[in-house]
């Protein structure tokens, strides 16, 4: 471990979490939220979902007093920009123009998994000691390794505001969210739709009942191995068909079901004693997260009633506040979902290109402004 002499904490970066005690760990996460437990982190790197093949290199920040953990961040070394989410593909391309590498750079983020949350984790009557320590510890880390800069995805309102006070630049961008307005149940929120949009979610939902499937609601407790060997069928598929790398695997998620079986919702359909789709969600103690989708075969809406009825459902009966079901789909403002504004910040650690990159994001920022301006003259409630 690296001392620092001035505070008396201790500040280490670790490969591996496991090198990180679990209950430190998870009591500095707030809201139970599913993507920064221990146990989540743990089981991607167990299984060979992040590492040297998928260029997700684990660099947690830990920061001790006494033997205990008192702040930490999920860190990692990117060799590429697969999974962000955040796309940097023109930086990259900058960078290259002038004869420079722009990897590795430092990422704080969840892999694979574009949720807001927290990405600054410290003892709360402590953060105003802490938190420049940890972000200090990271970009100290990317000059040390080299690297081009320091990423954060994604981060909570408060930490993202810290981090623009600490001059990283911010970037914007919008995804599609669902808020509870204290809805007694799912028909109370198709009556504060505009009749025409609640006809159709109303139609929609009968195509996928008049086909003859089936729905099932589990969680990590009541899923058994052959329902997540049907998942993993279905989450491959969808990769095969788009051409994309299926990071996840069937030990993975088995492993996450075991480690936090209560934060997980799985929908299966069921069609001719067959289970042909399914949806992976995670939830924490207020907002559910809408993860991957996939089937083996085709049936009209079912990917609307599995990934975004089902979901809306549930929070509703449990009394979360929102529902992020994934990144981009303009088709879900129709069904309830408002566009969002996200945020990331970045640290450049070449001075040359600060500016520059701070000129591309501010015109981003005024794009991403009208796009959501413009999207939100297109909501289905009947107050607009």
């Amino acid at each position: 471990m690296n001392t620092d002499q001035s505070t008396e904490l201790q500040i280490s970066i670790h490969p591996q979490i496991d090198e990180i005690p679990t209950d430190q760990w998870d009591r500095l996460v707030s809201d139970h939220q599913p993507f920064l437990t221990h146990g989540f982190l743990a089981a991607m790197e167990h299984q060979g979902c992040v590492g040297e093949t998928f260029g997700w290199l684990p660099r947690h920040i830990g920061v001790y007093d006494d033997a205990q953990l008192v702040a930490a961040m999920p860190l990692y070394e990117k060799h590429n920009s697969y999974g962000e989410f955040v796309f940097d593909h023109a930086w990259a391309d900058a960078y290259r123009q002038h004869g420079l590498t722009y990897f590795p750079k430092l990422v704080s983020a969840i892999p694979y998994t574009p949720a807001t949350g927290q990405r600054l984790l410290c003892q709360d009557h402590r953060r105003e000691e802490l938190l420049p320590m940890l972000v200090n510890t990271a970009m100290h880390l990317t000059t040390q390794l080299g690297a081009s800069g320091f990423h954060c995805l994604f981060p909570m309102l408060d930490e993202h505001r810290f981090l623009q006070q600490q001059a990283l630049i911010t970037r914007h961008d919008c995804q599609f969210h669902w808020r509870n307005e204290g809805y007694r149940d799912f028909e109370d929120f198709l009556e504060r739709l505009t009749a025409k949009k609640r006809k159709n979610i109303r139609q929609e939902r009968r195509r996928v009942t008049d086909s003859g499937v089936t729905l099932r609601r589990l969680d990590g407790h009541t899923a058994s191995q052959a329902d997540w060997q049907d998942f993993t069928r279905f989450y491959d598929r969808t990769f095969e068909e788009k051409w994309g790398i299926a990071t996840f695997n069937l030990p993975f998620f088995l492993e996450v079901a075991q480690l936090i079986p209560d934060q997980i919702l799985l929908v299966l359909a069921d069609l001719d004693d067959q289970c042909i789709a399914g949806s992976l969600m995670y939830r924490s103690d207020t907002t559910l997260y809408g993860r991957h989708w996939g089937a083996t075969r085709h049936v009209d809406c079912l990917h609307f009633e599995a990934c975004y009825y089902q979901g809306i459902d549930y929070c509703i009966e449990h009394g979360l506040a929102v529902f992020e079901p994934g990144a981009q789909g303009e088709h879900k403002i129709a069904r309830g979902f408002r566009p969002t504004l996200t945020r990331s910040s970045h640290w450049i650690e070449d001075p040359r290109f600060r500016e520059p990159i701070a000129a591309y994001v501010r015109h981003e920022q005024g794009a991403i402004g009208d796009y959501i301006r413009e999207l939100e003259t297109k909501l289905p409630f009947k107050d607009g």
